[in-house]
């Protein structure tokens, strides 16, 4: 008798990935492989799954009902492991995980670096990057990310839950506050040369909390803009005017007297930072316990 899973997973994939070729990348697998697996999979059934030209696969009729019906199956079985693997303590399996670059290279990474020693049959896939991702057409089991005092959406079906999170401070050089005097309210920093931060073409706006609990906001004008924050710091230790900062990125340059924060008296803005992941009444294991490691292993709040 045969399995009537057989090559289902590998129909999926190439569907969603868009091709033969890209369903090969993401599988490691060959093309040829993923083709001779649709191929065998639609000889079984006796209908054409796709329609194929030199260039795309489209899917036929038959094709797109079966996806569906194969869709809902997938996730009954994914439900089903989950449920039983929820009464396991060890963790097992592919773990995907995207990050922030530095935020998830210093203060993520040794975290499930540590979890992985914990786990032996564990496996990690770690993505660093500050571009948006989506979380389930990227094929991501947890995602890390950070927001402000709006918090951050869980539409389409994602779950998120606060893992930490990150003091934000205004720095700058011992040399260039003897230079340029220092200011001691944030009104004043605008009169000052700063470090602005660039995202998607976007200078990103200094907030700082006030006592209705508002955020005054200060819109840096600078003619030094960068898109890296670690490219920032540098920029401000070589005295090139003021940075907002998160504090666990400049500590050790403010240990080493390079650089000196600015208005240490008012309360830096907090940034949440968020796990998010596909919600489901059955969490994995895998994924539970690295929620749970870097909500025990990263501070209340990041200084």
């Amino acid at each position: 008798m045969s399995d009537p899973l057989h090559g289902v997973s590998v129909f999926v994939e190439a569907v969603d990935a868009g091709g033969f070729s890209a369903a090969a990348a993401k599988l490691h697998l060959s093309r040829s492989a993923v083709g001779k697996t649709v191929a065998r999979l639609e000889e079984r059934l006796g209908v054409r799954l796709f329609h194929r030209t030199t260039r795309t696969q489209g899917l036929t009729h038959d094709g797109q009902v079966f996806y569906e019906r194969c869709l809902r199956a997938l996730a009954e079985l994914r439900a089903g492991e989950a449920l039983l693997e929820s009464g396991k303590q060890e963790a097992a399996g592919r773990l995907r995980v995207s990050m922030p670059v530095l935020f998830g290279r210093r203060c993520v990474a040794p975290i499930l670096r540590d979890l992985a020693r914990a786990h032996p049959k564990l496996e990690l896939d770690l993505s660093f990057s500050d571009r948006t991702v989506d979380l389930l057409e990227d094929g991501f089991d947890l995602v890390i990310r950070s927001a402000g005092s709006k918090g951050i959406g869980t539409g389409d079906g994602l779950t998120a839950r606060r893992v930490s999170q990150q003091r934000m401070t205004v720095c700058a050089s011992p040399a260039y506050l003897r230079k340029r005097g220092t200011p001691r309210t944030w009104e004043a920093l605008a009169k000052h040369d700063t470090l602005a931060y660039v995202r998607s073409g976007r200078v990103r706006t200094w907030l700082f909390p006030q006592e209705d609990g508002t955020n005054a906001e200060l819109v840096p004008l600078s003619r030094l803009r960068l898109d890296d924050l670690e490219a920032i710091a540098d920029a401000a230790v070589a005295g090139m005017g003021l940075a907002w900062l998160p504090c666990w990125l400049i500590r050790d340059h403010i240990r080493d007297r390079e650089l000196v924060q600015v208005l240490p008296d008012s309360p830096g803005l907090l940034f949440d930072v968020y796990a998010l992941w596909p919600g489901t009444p059955h969490l994995p294991v895998r994924v539970r316990v690295a929620i749970d490691a870097l909500a025990k292993g990263l501070p209340p709040v990041i200084k």
